[in-house]
């Protein structure tokens, strides 16, 4: 490999959200990766530090042309540059976007388990949260499409956000299932955000659907959002793009972003976020390769050691979906009681909705030696306890 991914960044003691944390600890929660940023975005930052003046910056077409041409080498979508908004972030652009095309009282349609952040951006701005739970059988998920439709039949459900790829539980949804989902949101008149920041870190034999590829129905009726922030591990940046397509849409995203002061570029995210899409290719390949390695380590030691754990089969994202409910019911307190245990650090499902209570998310987007480290802490708390019935006996 022309990358060393076995080399991590040392962030202890540097305001990082990942590693503030006690010295015996080990965060494998946020999804953050600490992988050494490549030389060739170290080098765009290093050259706007250099200009010793960090003042107010406007968006190059350089940064949309970028975009255009990663996208469609990668994804076989050719977006157009007047239909792209730029904005600070992701979450920033999705709150806005609900404040700005929905009403106080509406409902806002999500797929628990899903991204937990979706939830304040709806709830804090007055929405209703309603959810069409993914069905968790034998040992998968799959979308209960007669539930879909009867909740986005609902006059008062307006906006449906869609995580695609699938965060947590790591699913690529296929081009018949977002046709499908396409299809019903027409027919009820509901907009689509699809959030598809994870799009790019799928396994070597996988490809992800933009949501808008489908046909030309998903493409008017969505918001497809975009960002180096996963891929690259740029998300301290503060960058991201929206596509739209339709231009009432268009028109009503921009003005949300522009009014809630969420479109300015932070001055060393330009030069960063071009460099990735116009020099990264190689690095997204092994990448996606040494990612892919960690996961199979992780499958492999839970059927050896762990057989008690189900792994969630994953298609994308560095981040696994595990399901414990033979350890216990409650995700939280197994959680807590790992972190107190072991110092390992996970996500609780249940931060991603009711169903995902018997859940925790791990991040492997690390080196092979943290994550060993992480699946041994793992063992010597699950084997502490053994089964939820002599946990909770105890």
């Amino acid at each position: 490999m022309k990358y060393n991914f076995d080399e991590i960044a040392s962030r202890r003691d540097t305001y990082s959200l990942k590693w503030d944390v006690k010295e015996n600890e080990l965060p494998m929660w946020v999804a953050d990766m600490d992988f050494i940023c490549p030389h060739f975005i170290k080098e765009a930052i290093e050259k706007r530090m250099n200009i010793r003046a960090y003042g107010y910056s406007n968006i190059p077409d350089s940064f949309f042309d970028s975009i255009i041409s990663w996208w469609k080498s990668n994804h076989d979508i050719e977006f157009k540059k007047e239909d792209m908004i730029y904005s600070s972030g992701i979450v920033a652009a999705i709150s806005s976007m609900v404040r700005k095309l929905t009403c106080v009282g509406e409902n806002v349609l999500l797929q628990s388990p899903t991204y937990n952040i979706f939830y304040n951006s709806i709830y804090n701005n007055g929405r209703n949260i309603i959810s069409n739970d993914l069905v968790y059988e034998n040992g998968k998920y799959h979308i209960d499409f007669m539930d879909l439709e009867e909740k986005l039949s609902n006059p008062q459900t307006t906006l449906m956000i869609l995580c695609n790829p699938h965060n947590p539980i790591g699913k690529i949804w296929s081009k018949e299932e977002l046709r499908k989902i396409g299809e019903l949101c027409n027919k009820y008149n509901v907009t689509v955000i699809s959030d598809e920041i994870h799009c790019d870190i799928v396994d070597p034999d996988k490809n992800y659907v933009p949501f808008a590829s489908v046909n030309e129905v998903n493409k008017e009726i969505s918001i497809t959002c975009i960002a180096s922030s996963k891929t690259f591990n740029l998300a301290g940046l503060q960058s991201a793009c929206l596509v739209v397509s339709n231009k009432i849409l268009h028109h009503k995203v921009w003005r949300g972003l522009n009014t809630d002061e969420v479109a300015e570029p932070n001055f060393f995210s330009m030069e960063a976020n071009i460099a990735a899409f116009t020099k990264g290719y190689e690095y997204v390949k092994e990448l996606r390769e040494y990612i892919y390695q960690n996961k199979m380590l992780v499958r492999d030691f839970i059927k050896r050691e762990l057989p008690l754990l189900h792994l969630v089969p994953s298609e994308a994202t560095y981040l696994l979906w595990i399901d414990v409910s033979k350890y216990h019911t409650d995700s939280v307190t197994l959680v807590k009681y790992i972190k107190e245990k072991t110092g390992l650090i996970l996500s609780d499902g249940l931060e991603y909705g009711e169903n995902g209570r018997y859940f925790v998310r791990m991040n492997v987007g690390t080196s092979k030696s943290v994550v060993l480290d992480g699946l041994n802490r793992l063992k010597i708390a699950l084997d502490a306890i053994g089964e939820k019935e002599n946990y909770e006996e105890n």
